[in-house]
């Protein structure tokens, strides 16, 4: 099991727009992939789901932090860094967060992705973000 969570990493740390063929060997055909914005059935949905992210962003990567395995179940710890034209000023965003993967023999059958989607878009985003950083400071202070 130790060994599918760590193809699965390697896979994720290749991946680009023009590889995404590579989801095929870590997936499952009726792979369920859940994060805040998103519920995705399929791999061809998942797939299309990655078409989309990657032109909408200029880079995106993923530094894992730790990972552990439990039964059929893996889960990661990560750091993802992207730029997008329309948010942050087009510099590098960081959004903490964790996966919880479930393995069908070598594939993940299901994937949950769990982060602050405020970290992500909402404080980013001109003029929302402004108001969000200052409820915040005041719910603070």
């Amino acid at each position: 099991m130790e060994q599918h969570l760590i193809n699965f990493v390697d896979i994720y740390n290749k991946l680009s727009d023009k590889n995404l063929n590579l989801l095929k060997s870590i997936y499952d055909e009726n792979v369920i992939f859940v994060d805040p914005l998103h519920e995705v059935e399929g791999l061809e949905a998942l797939t299309k789901y990655f078409e989309n992210m990657y032109a909408n962003v200029s880079s995106i990567s993923f530094d894992i932090k730790e990972h552990f395995v439990l039964d059929n179940m893996g889960f990661l710890y990560w750091d993802m860094k992207f730029s997008h034209s329309r948010l942050n000023g087009k510099k590098v965003i960081t959004v903490a967060g964790h996966s919880k993967l479930t393995f069908k023999g070598s594939k993940v059958v299901n994937h949950r992705d769990y982060f602050d989607v405020g970290a992500l878009l909402y404080r980013n985003i001109p003029l929302l973000g402004q108001v969000i950083k200052t409820i915040e400071k005041r719910a603070t202070s």
